[in-house]
């Protein structure tokens, strides 16, 4: 399978170089995209140097920051113009760890249209969070999963691999959230697309380097987007029975 792995970037000079030879180490054969959006700190620029060194490395320069949603849509796009068989997503921070690629890879190359890393199945983890924050993360999950019927126990995982045919069906042009909202969103259109869904066990690291790009904002969307999806759900189903009846 012919894949790309799509890494966003904002000022992650400190840990760009790390991610890039872990994941040529862990899948050699695959291709690297960085999407950088402008960082002040030269990330794009060291990806580039560090890619002529490895190979297979490439950097999408975008004008201004612009969401971590719309950066892995961009390289989406780039990955079906030319061709690839699997597009994955991760973070670029190293709380992804690129040795558990490989499991999900092997998902998608048995049937599965979207494989997550999931932190919320036997042999998942999350070592350094509070009680406190893990418990808000499950509560969201959950949340999610039951007022959209996802079936899965962690939606809003960020390393992931799409089967490339069911990203060709989803229109990625259309989808509208960012951060936690975007992978519920994605995770949503790849079942409504009639696609499968399957988890993988990973360990999820905090960043060591570098500032987190989540905000209350991304949190607050999310919430919003996944009520008011559930509930055109539900009118939907509504005006369905009506009409046959």
């Amino acid at each position: 399978m012919r894949t790309l792995v799509v890494l966003p970037t904002f000022n992650e000079a400190a840990n760009i170089e790390e991610v890039l030879r872990r994941l040529r180490t862990a899948v050699p054969d695959a291709d690297l995209l960085v999407v950088d959006d402008s960082s002040p700190d030269g990330t794009a620029d060291l990806a580039e140097t560090i890619g002529l060194e490895l190979g297979a490395v490439e950097v999408m320069r975008r004008p201004s920051k612009s969401g971590l949603g719309s950066a892995y849509c961009d390289g989406f796009r780039h990955g079906l113009k030319r061709g690839y068989d699997v597009m994955v997503e991760m973070d670029s921070d190293l709380s992804h760890d690129p040795a558990s690629l490989p499991a999900l890879l092997e998902a998608v190359k048995n049937g599965a249209s979207l494989a997550l890393g999931s932190r919320y199945i036997p042999g998942g983890s999350i070592p350094d969070w509070s009680w406190h924050r893990r418990a808000l993360s499950r509560w969201g999950n959950r949340y999610a999963a039951r007022v959209l019927g996802l079936g899965i126990t962690d939606a809003t995982s960020g390393f992931r691999a799409y089967a490339a045919d069911v990203l060709a069906k989803i229109d990625v042009d259309g989808v509208r959230a960012d951060g936690y909202g975007f992978q519920i969103e994605m995770a949503y259109r790849v079942l409504g697309s009639g696609g499968t869904l399957t988890e993988v066990p990973i360990s999820f690291t905090d960043r060591i380097l570098g500032e987190s790009k989540m905000s209350g904002r991304i949190v607050a969307e999310a919430f919003v987007l996944v009520t008011g999806w559930g509930l055109r759900d539900r009118i939907r189903k509504l005006r369905k029975i009506q009409n046959f009846h």
